[in-house]
């Protein structure tokens, strides 16, 4: 570390009682959470000029808040209802059954949702900062953390008491040197996606012809005979809340990793190039694209795995496969492992595999703390988990709840001056219920009037 980074040389921005570093839906959630209490102080900082990551960067689509199957059930509540009842209030969602064999999908406006996300935090009195990225971490005694920023204003510290790192990548964690595992080193790295989205869809001409079932064997045939470059067999196209536009999860980049720069930029550009690929194909092979255009790319390449930090507990797969809700779960979840991988053919594919019994599991508070620290909760994609564990319970109603459980942990370690290890996890699931979240199998089919938002209208409807 370099003189110009020593903590007495940089301005002091704030003194916090909790930091959440990244505004996505995990960050998001936590700050929310740890700022129902009054009486602590929170900070969120993000280095994009928008929040929600993951949720208004690349997708559209929440899943997670139900399983899978013909008999769907809910089993995510809590905070997360109060960001669906939000966007519900202004025709901003609607729900998409079975999407894909994920489950019931919760499709949304990611532009809406951005302000959605910028109302809750700002309504909370969040001290809330954008444009602004991480760039070290000094420790200091009396369990007091000096995080550096940069921004356009310059270099500054923050000084925390607890710290809950939501960046994707673990970046608090590995400034402050928590062990983890990088994605690729034992099993190979889940591909990236860049969506793109199109519009001038005739939708009902789509369905004529045949919809999805007919759209799935062009794009076999199209990959097959090398009629257009795409890199899989399979991919999705769906409906989105604008008429006549849809969103995708198409393309993938494989073999190249998100921590390196050079690597990353390969993928940026690799991303769009496929993107434009696709497009010639929806309009030369696929009724209803023939007048359709691209719209948009995602904020940046999605990445859905780098850093996975070593918890007090780590998720495993055989834990999901085991369907078993332990007394120490702060969530639940239900979501298939789906691995976005390259094949033994060298095609990139998706391998599935489902949670059998239930079908739902529980994912124990461990799982949000680093054994390497005593005052940082982790919460996010780089949550505590194995490569195989961590393709099932990524999905956004997880990790928006990892954060609200987090968020609660944090205020009981403050109001109990305890550290992450020591928090009552029974008084921590009581809380948790207390503000919705599900923590047992529901006993019932899931349906609209049971689903704990506010309006039961909410729109259904198919896939395309």
């Amino acid at each position: 570390m370099t003189d110009f980074f020593n903590p007495h040389r940089i301005p002091l921005l704030a003194e916090i009682d909790v930091l959440i570093i990244g505004a996505g839906s995990a960050g998001c959630l936590a700050a929310l959470a740890a700022a129902s209490q009054d009486r602590y102080s929170v900070m969120l900082v993000e280095r994009y000029s928008f929040p929600g990551g993951s949720s208004t960067q690349m997708l559209d689509t929440f899943y997670g808040f139900f399983t899978p199957g013909t008999n769907p059930k809910k089993i995510v509540g809590g905070l997360p209802d109060k960001v669906v009842n939000k966007l519900d209030k202004t025709n901003d969602i609607f729900l998409r059954p079975n999407t894909y064999g994920a489950g019931t999908g919760v499709n949304y406006n990611p532009e809406r949702l951005k302000l959605v996300w910028d109302k809750l935090i700002t309504e909370a009195g969040i001290n809330y900062l954008l444009h602004t990225s991480l760039v070290d971490v000094i420790r200091e005694e009396n369990e007091r953390t000096n995080c550096v920023f940069w921004n356009k204003s310059g270099f500054y510290k923050v000084k925390a008491r607890r710290v809950i790192d939501a960046s994707g990548d673990a970046d608090f964690c590995y400034l402050s040197g928590c062990q983890f595992e990088l994605a690729g080193e034992n099993e190979p790295a889940q591909s990236m996606t860049t969506t793109f989205r199109m519009c001038n869809v005739d939708q009902q001409k789509f369905e004529k012809a045949g919809g999805n079932k007919m759209m799935k064997e062009r794009m076999t045939d199209a990959y097959e005979n090398k009629t257009h470059l795409l890199p899989r067999k399979e991919g999705s196209a769906h409906e989105m809340c604008q008429p006549g536009c849809v969103s995708t999860v198409a393309v993938k980049v494989s073999d190249q990793n998100a921590l390196k720069i050079e690597e990353l930029t390969k993928a940026e550009i690799e991303g769009r190039k496929q993107a434009f690929e696709y497009e010639n194909f929806f309009r030369d092979q696929v009724p209803g694209y023939e007048d359709s255009k691209i719209i948009g790319l995602s904020h940046q390449i999605g990445v859905r795995e780098t850093r996975r930090v070593y918890g007090e507990h780590r998720l495993t797969k055989e834990e999901c496969l085991a369907g078993v809700i332990p007394d120490s779960s702060v969530l639940l979840s239900g979501a298939p492992i789906e691995d976005h991988r390259k094949g033994k053919n060298g095609q990139d594919e998706t391998y599935w595999e489902y949670i059998p019994g239930t079908g739902i599991y529980g994912v124990p508070y461990g799982t949000l703390v680093p054994a390497d620290s005593s005052t940082t909760w982790v919460v996010g994609r780089c949550f505590s988990a194995t490569h195989d564990a961590h393709a099932s319970c990524r999905s956004m109603a997880q990790t928006m709840s990892m954060g609200q459980a987090a968020g609660l942990a944090v205020i009981q370690s403050l109001k109990k001056d305890c550290d992450a290890k020591g928090i009552d996890i029974s008084l921590l699931r009581n809380e948790l219920i207390a503000i919705g979240q599900i923590l047992e199998v529901p006993d019932s089919i899931a349906d609209t009037s049971r689903t704990g938002w506010k309006n039961n209208l909410i729109r259904n409807k198919t896939n395309i």
